[in-house]
């Protein structure tokens, strides 16, 4: 894969645009936004990094959609922001019709790329651009899973004093509020949480993580988070574009898997060179089984919204 375009040159855009030029895994990158000077800007700061992190990609600003020709790979961050108290759902109106001018131009000018869809509601929108291209599921997915993961892995170590390198964390559903954790799942070096926490401490960390992203908009009130966005966007692209087909919790359109069809979900994936390649069934307990419908229900009443 040689190029990779960022819709969306914001405080996300940015900062994937930054992880991935450092880790030199293509050509050329292109931040791609309706705004000239952030776009050009935020491209010619990272460059200037070059000879500081020693990578040969060339990072470009653009505003015309034509900039985005020949890309293997186009992320999806544009649109608008949550404010404290929103919910991500309460941006879905105006943010469903900017990912309908996107996919548009994806369409005309990199038609055979993959999407990364972050955007939120990212779950809605997954399956908005899933839609509208008309592509293989294998070809458009979301971010969501791999950021929540990385949020209740982050709080388990703080609250164990144990390394995070040890902790594999594991969240189904829907992003966010809506998030399955699959606590059954979470391990540190293979041995269950469960066997260093007490439960009290677990749903804690788990509601934590439910809210992390409100959280963080709470804290800085101008901003919502963009440094571990960027971070789980980079995590998915680096396992595709070096077929890594690492194991990730991706929003992934079902086809039957868990007994959904039609839907857009948070669900483990192996992402590699193909793309979504392929989803993980896990057999889901009572109370998982229960959350799980919860999400589902949530995203069908999203999905019946930008459908009528």
């Amino acid at each position: 894969m040689r190029k990779i375009t960022i819709i969306g040159a914001g405080r996300v855009g940015e900062a994937v645009g930054q992880i991935l030029a450092k880790a030199n895994l293509v050509r050329e990158i292109v931040l791609l936004d309706i705004n000239e000077g952030i776009a050009k800007g935020g491209a010619l700061d990272i460059q200037e990094t070059s000879p500081l992190f020693c990578f040969d990609t060339q990072v470009v600003g653009a505003t015309e959609a034509e900039a985005m020709q020949g890309s293997d790979i186009v992320v999806i961050t544009a649109g608008v922001p949550r404010k404290p108290g929103m919910s991500r759902s309460d941006v879905l109106d105006i943010n469903s019709t900017i990912l309908n001018s996107i996919i548009d131009n994806i369409l005309a000018y990199a038609p055979d790329s993959m999407i990364l869809v972050v955007s939120n509601p990212v779950d809605i929108l997954t399956y908005q651009a899933w839609k509208r291209t008309g592509w293989d599921r294998s070809r458009v997915f979301g971010q969501a899973g791999v950021l929540d993961s990385a949020r209740m892995a982050a709080f388990i170590a703080l609250e164990t004093g144990l390394s995070v390198k040890n902790i594999s964390a594991m969240v189904l559903g829907g992003h966010g509020d809506a998030m399955v954790p699959m606590t059954r799942f979470t391990t540190i070096s293979g041995i269950p949480i469960n066997h260093f926490l007490e439960p009290k401490v677990i749903d804690k960390i788990v509601k934590r993580s439910r809210f992390g992203g409100a959280e963080i908009l709470t804290l800085k009130q101008n901003s919502s988070a963009y440094d571990a966005p960027a971070a789980a966007i980079a995590e998915m692209v680096e396992s595709i574009v070096l077929n890594r087909r690492q194991l990730l919790p991706t929003v992934a359109i079902l086809d039957g898997e868990y007994g959904e069809i039609n839907i857009a979900m948070g669900v483990p994936c192996i992402l590699g060179e193909k793309g979504m390649e392929h989803i993980i069934e896990l057999e889901l307990n009572n109370d998982e089984q229960k959350m799980f419908n919860t999400t589902i229900a949530a995203i069908k009443k999203d999905i019946a919204r930008i459908c009528t």
